[in-house]
């Protein structure tokens, strides 16, 4: 089985992008974020045409998430994280696929930091966590996929020394995804590529992608009753360089249907 992530930053807009990945990849599952689109103007048709059902929470402007699935229809489980009923931005879905139950969020980014923006992020992060431990504590095969807006350790930024101050990578952040993570969810793009540099996203800005000066904040975190079947993770990094792409490149992870029994192999790894 396989799960992706793909930040499109406006599903419409850059619907050819997404479509000819997808024939290209041919993922099982995909989570997207950054819809910016109406529930109603979601291209769910032409996804269907490609041979993708599709459960989504659209938000115009900003916001929107969505999840895929390759010849069937995801079974919708919840729409929106628990914890705060006031709370309307569109950041978090989740379904079941292919018998693992996929959460797909997007994590709001939290500039200017310190600020009411950074606030919303930790408490926002906080009710991910609460809900992350109610999945570890099921027992189930679960995943966590999406744009988490992180950047966990030095090893996942082009440099460090400049990032320091802000929301992706400031010390209460990269602290609550370690504290997510030792719930004993897998990050399985650093389980797969354990001291290689690879990145998810490169700026529009300062010619960021011809300097591969990239960021590596969109993640799949697996639960232990799937994190065993991790054979291979990757980022299709060349979808950043098409013409009319998203800042971000799709990062995914391949299931075997029975655990692993080798340590993972890393095949397309996002590393030239």
């Amino acid at each position: 089985m396989k799960i992706a992530t793909f930040n499109v930053n406006g599903v419409n807009g850059r619907l050819a992008v997404l479509l000819r990945w997808l024939e290209q990849a041919r993922p099982d599952a995909v989570c997207l974020q950054e819809l910016k689109t109406p529930q109603e103007k979601f291209p769910a048709a032409a996804l269907e045409q490609a041979g993708y059902g599709a459960v989504w929470q659209g938000k115009k402007s900003w916001n929107g998430v969505a999840i895929l699935a390759r010849g069937a229809d995801p079974v919708e489980t919840r729409r929106g994280l628990p914890g705060d009923p006031d709370d309307a931005q569109s950041r978090y879905i989740e379904a079941a696929v292919g018998g693992v139950l996929i959460g797909c969020l997007y994590m709001p980014n939290g500039n200017p930091a310190p600020g009411p923006k950074f606030d919303y992020k930790l408490r926002w992060f906080e009710r991910l966590t609460a809900h992350a431990a109610e999945l570890m504590a099921a027992g189930i095969p679960a995943a966590l996929v999406g744009d988490f807006n992180v950047m966990p350790t030095d090893l996942d930024v082009y440099k460090p020394e400049r990032w320091v101050d802000d929301a992706l990578f400031r010390p209460e952040v990269r602290a609550a995804f370690a504290g997510l993570t030792g719930q004993g969810w897998t990050d399985a793009l650093r389980a797969a590529h354990p001291t290689e540099r690879l990145y998810t996203f490169w700026d529009y800005f300062r010619n960021a992608w011809g300097r591969d000066a990239g960021l590596r904040i969109d993640h799949l975190l697996l639960s232990p009753a799937i994190a065993g079947r991790l054979t291979a993770a990757g980022v299709d990094r060349e979808v950043r360089g098409w013409p009319k792409a998203s800042d971000h490149a799709p990062a995914w992870i391949e299931l075997s249907d029975v655990a692993a029994k080798r340590t993972t192999r890393a095949r397309r790894t996002a590393v030239p």
